[in-house]
Protein backbone atom coordinates (compact mmCIF):
# COMPACT_ATOMS: atom_id res chain seq x y z
CA UNK A 1 0.00 0.00 0.00
CA UNK A 2 3.01 2.02 0.03
CA UNK A 3 1.78 5.42 -2.04
CA UNK A 4 -1.51 4.76 -2.27
CA UNK A 5 -4.01 7.04 -1.14
CA UNK A 6 -7.47 6.06 0.15
CA UNK A 7 -10.61 8.11 0.39
CA UNK A 8 -11.66 8.50 4.35
CA UNK A 9 -14.38 5.95 3.51
CA UNK A 10 -11.78 3.52 3.58
CA UNK A 11 -9.72 4.73 6.18
CA UNK A 12 -13.16 4.85 8.51
CA UNK A 13 -13.54 1.19 7.61
CA UNK A 14 -10.02 0.18 8.20
CA UNK A 15 -9.56 2.13 11.47
CA UNK A 16 -13.29 1.70 12.95
CA UNK A 17 -13.45 5.01 13.04
CA UNK A 18 -16.46 7.36 12.11
CA UNK A 19 -16.01 9.68 9.34
CA UNK A 20 -17.21 12.32 11.80
CA UNK A 21 -14.00 11.52 14.22
CA UNK A 22 -11.21 11.51 11.20
CA UNK A 23 -12.72 14.74 10.59
CA UNK A 24 -12.18 15.65 13.80
CA UNK A 25 -8.95 14.92 14.36
CA UNK A 26 -8.47 16.65 11.20
CA UNK A 27 -9.61 19.91 12.93
CA UNK A 28 -7.52 19.41 15.76
CA UNK A 29 -4.39 18.95 13.56
CA UNK A 30 -3.75 15.16 14.80
CA UNK A 31 -4.23 13.31 11.32
CA UNK A 32 -3.83 16.06 8.00
CA UNK A 33 -5.01 14.13 4.93
CA UNK A 34 -1.56 13.48 2.82
CA UNK A 35 -3.09 14.95 -0.40
CA UNK A 36 -6.68 15.90 -2.02
CA UNK A 37 -7.90 14.80 -5.48
CA UNK A 38 -9.28 17.03 -8.17
CA UNK A 39 -12.41 16.70 -6.83
CA UNK A 40 -11.54 17.93 -3.33
CA UNK A 41 -12.07 14.38 -1.41
CA UNK A 42 -9.38 13.52 1.58
CA UNK A 43 -6.82 11.38 0.43
CA UNK A 44 -4.99 9.05 2.83
CA UNK A 45 -1.70 7.44 2.89
CA UNK A 46 -1.07 4.45 4.87
CA UNK A 47 1.19 6.50 7.20
CA UNK A 48 -1.84 8.07 7.94
CA UNK A 49 -3.74 5.18 9.01
CA UNK A 50 -1.03 4.41 11.74
CA UNK A 51 -1.42 7.88 12.99
CA UNK A 52 -5.28 7.28 13.66
CA UNK A 53 -4.65 3.98 14.65
CA UNK A 54 -2.00 5.48 17.22
CA UNK A 55 -4.61 7.85 18.34
CA UNK A 56 -7.58 5.25 18.46
CA UNK A 57 -5.12 2.73 21.17
CA UNK A 58 -4.91 5.84 23.09
CA UNK A 59 -8.50 7.10 23.37
CA UNK A 60 -9.83 4.46 25.79
CA UNK A 61 -6.72 4.99 27.91
CA UNK A 62 -8.00 8.70 28.71
CA UNK A 63 -5.21 10.46 27.15
CA UNK A 64 -6.15 14.05 26.02
CA UNK A 65 -5.99 15.39 22.56
CA UNK A 66 -2.73 17.54 23.41
CA UNK A 67 -1.10 13.89 25.01
CA UNK A 68 -1.61 12.45 21.57
CA UNK A 69 -0.51 15.39 19.74
CA UNK A 70 2.77 15.60 21.87
CA UNK A 71 2.95 11.48 21.33
CA UNK A 72 2.84 12.02 17.94
CA UNK A 73 5.25 14.65 17.02
CA UNK A 74 8.25 13.18 19.59
CA UNK A 75 7.31 9.44 17.55
CA UNK A 76 7.24 11.56 13.92
CA UNK A 77 10.39 13.13 15.20
CA UNK A 78 12.14 9.79 16.15
CA UNK A 79 11.46 8.11 12.81
CA UNK A 80 12.75 11.08 10.90
CA UNK A 81 15.75 12.62 10.32
CA UNK A 82 19.16 11.56 12.11
CA UNK A 83 19.36 12.80 15.65
CA UNK A 84 21.96 13.32 18.13
CA UNK A 85 21.69 11.49 21.08
CA UNK A 86 21.37 14.60 22.75
CA UNK A 87 18.30 14.90 20.77
CA UNK A 88 17.15 11.41 20.77
CA UNK A 89 17.56 10.79 24.45
CA UNK A 90 14.24 13.27 25.63
CA UNK A 91 11.91 12.35 22.87
CA UNK A 92 12.74 8.65 24.08
CA UNK A 93 11.37 9.80 27.75
CA UNK A 94 8.85 11.55 26.49
CA UNK A 95 7.83 7.88 24.74
CA UNK A 96 8.90 6.04 27.58
CA UNK A 97 6.44 8.18 30.35
CA UNK A 98 3.59 7.45 28.00
CA UNK A 99 4.22 3.69 27.61
CA UNK A 100 3.98 4.22 31.74
CA UNK A 101 0.72 5.95 31.65
CA UNK A 102 -0.84 3.29 29.14
CA UNK A 103 0.37 0.43 31.20
CA UNK A 104 -0.98 2.06 34.25
CA UNK A 105 -4.29 2.63 32.54
CA UNK A 106 -4.66 -0.73 31.50
CA UNK A 107 -3.54 -1.77 35.03
CA UNK A 108 -6.89 0.40 35.93
CA UNK A 109 -9.33 -1.30 33.08
CA UNK A 110 -8.28 -4.39 34.66
CA UNK A 111 -9.61 -3.78 38.03
CA UNK A 112 -12.76 -1.77 36.51
CA UNK A 113 -13.41 -5.03 34.35
CA UNK A 114 -12.82 -7.38 36.67
CA UNK A 115 -15.35 -5.32 38.91
CA UNK A 116 -17.94 -5.25 35.94
CA UNK A 117 -17.74 -9.01 35.59
CA UNK A 118 -18.58 -9.80 39.02
CA UNK A 119 -21.35 -7.57 39.13
CA UNK A 120 -22.70 -8.97 35.98
CA UNK A 121 -22.22 -12.25 37.61
CA UNK A 122 -23.94 -11.40 41.02
CA UNK A 123 -26.58 -10.01 38.96
CA UNK A 124 -27.09 -13.49 36.80
CA UNK A 125 -26.87 -15.82 40.08
CA UNK A 126 -29.63 -13.65 41.70
CA UNK A 127 -32.36 -14.27 38.35
CA UNK A 128 -30.95 -18.02 38.66
CA UNK A 129 -31.73 -18.52 42.10
CA UNK A 130 -35.27 -16.78 41.65
CA UNK A 131 -36.41 -17.90 38.85
CA UNK A 132 -38.52 -20.52 39.99
CA UNK A 133 -40.31 -18.17 42.87
CA UNK A 134 -41.80 -16.11 41.15
CA UNK A 135 -45.94 -16.30 41.80
CA UNK A 136 -47.91 -17.59 39.08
Amino acid sequence: MDGKHMQIGEVAARTELSLRTIRHYEETGLVVPSARSQGGFRLYTERDVERLMVIRRMKPLGFTLDQMRDLLDATDRLDGDELTPTEREPLLERVREYERAAAEQVTKLRVQLARAEEFARTLGERVQRNQGTAVR
